[in-house]
């Protein structure tokens, strides 16, 4: 289910965007201010995100730069500011698309499948290497010092969920759910079992790892 991050100061347009979103079969977050979309993005990268640039707080511009250090989700700018020289700044930034209001939910909806399509096309090719472990999560290949070594295909989709959030806590249940499908996000045990199993082969000492990090009670990391 593709996550999207709705941040905007009007709660008439938050709720919009809810209503349609989850209409649609989306996951959704709002934010009223920039501080609160920093901290839901720190706690779980979305797919997308519809950005507003005059927030009460931190503004905007400011929130597109700081995700731009880190992360290169899709950012959608959802703006009532019209001139060009805006428009132009925001896409400079790093923004991947803009739309200004009042905005046409059906429009908006298209933009945001270009925008999901386009990073699954065109996202840069995913290669880790950890003191001799090569993880290339683009061919699913893993190998240490040449030697080869098979993780199942449930193992490459939980190395592929964390390894796309990198250094970002990704929740049991969004886990779960990302490599199970929804109806899943209790259970729990069976990420214990794989990560034991993902420990086993990829780290040097599966009792003390550091690469995949678990939280407990909360989640798991990839440093």
């Amino acid at each position: 289910m593709t996550y999207v991050l709705a941040v905007d100061d009007d709660p008439a347009i938050l709720r919009t965007l809810s209503i349609n979103l989850r209409a649609r079969d989306y996951d959704v977050e709002t934010a009223p201010d920039g501080a609160t979309a920093l901290r839901l993005i720190d706690e779980r990268i979305p797919d997308v995100i519809l950005l507003d640039l005059g927030l009460p707080d931190v503004d905007g511009v400011t929130v597109l730069t700081q995700v731009r250090t880190f992360s290169h989700v899709p950012i959608i700018v959802v703006s009532a500011r019209t001139e060009p020289d805006d428009k132009v700044e925001a896409l400079d930034l790093g923004a991947d698309d803009f739309i200004t209001k009042p905005f046409s939910m059906d429009e908006l909806m298209a933009r945001i499948r270009v925008s999901t399509r386009r990073t699954k096309i065109d996202g840069p090719p995913l290669t880790f290497d950890f003191d001799g472990l090569v993880l290339d999560i683009t061919d699913s290949k893993a190998e240490r010092d040449r030697e080869p070594i098979h993780l199942t295909p449930i193992e490459w989709k939980i190395v592929e969920t964390l390894a796309l959030k990198r250094g970002h806590l990704v929740r049991q249940g969004d886990l779960l759910q990302a490599v199970w499908g929804p109806g899943y996000d209790r259970q729990t045990n069976y990420l214990r079992v794989h990560l034991a199993s993902i420990r086993r082969k990829l780290e040097a000492d599966p009792a003390q790892p550091e690469i995949f990090i678990t939280e407990p009670g909360i989640g798991y990391r990839m440093v």
